[in-house]
């Protein structure tokens, strides 16, 4: 997994509330385990017109938001199934940071798992960002270190995020990552075990 530590781009508006997993990545496009190419799925019915072309009044469809890194949505975005293909899709996307005022939790968790990084601020903060992401300067800067969001003006918002998350971001590791990086400890743990405690050992 990718550490994120601070991240400087385009931010995309998409002033949508409860966006669902349905929406992020609809469910025709599940079939796969490969995380490459569910861009191409990503907001699909927002982003193509029923005749299979593009819409181009979609933000991501824009040239101005094409590379977005960054993208502000509203309130209880990823609500819906728990589909972990939303995260992946946004990665696969280019978009490494959602910044809302909620999160539907399973969405939330597995945004970390993934290395996508979920950003929380005041619902009147994220308003004004959406206004200023669909200006003339579009580029915000999120430090997860210093745990800031600075908007295209200056003006920078503290968000909190718990510490373990945040460890596990910055480092790039993931549930098994983390894990693996106390290998040494389970596999001493491991032969004691098997020293003190021989009768637990499979006879197999």
């Amino acid at each position: 997994m990718k550490p994120f530590t601070r991240l400087t781009g385009t931010a995309a508006p998409l002033p949508i509330a409860n966006v669902d997993t349905d929406m992020i990545i609809p469910k025709q496009f599940l079939k796969t385990v490969s995380r490459d190419g569910l861009a191409r799925g990503l907001f699909y019915e927002l982003k193509t017109r029923q005749d299979g072309e593009p819409n181009p009044e979609f933000v991501l469809n824009q040239p101005a938001y094409a590379k977005a890194s960054i993208l502000i949505a509203k309130e209880n975005f990823g609500c819906g199934s728990s589909r972990e293909h939303a995260p992946w899709a946004l990665l696969d996307q280019g978009l490494s940071c959602v910044i809302a005022p909620s999160f539907a939790d399973i969405f939330y968790n597995n945004c970390f798992k993934n290395g996508l990084l979920p950003v929380v601020l005041p619902r009147e903060i994220v308003e004004d960002l959406l206004l200023k992401a669909g200006g003339p300067n579009h580029v915000f800067t999120v430090d997860l270190t210093a745990q800031t969001v600075t908007g295209p003006d200056g003006v920078t918002h503290d968000f909190d995020i718990d510490p373990g998350r945040k460890a596990g971001l910055l480092a790039g590791l993931d549930d098994i990552g983390e894990s693996l990086a106390h290998a040494s400890s389970i596999e001493a743990f491991e032969q004691r075990r098997i020293i003190e405690t021989p009768w637990l050992q499979s006879s197999q």
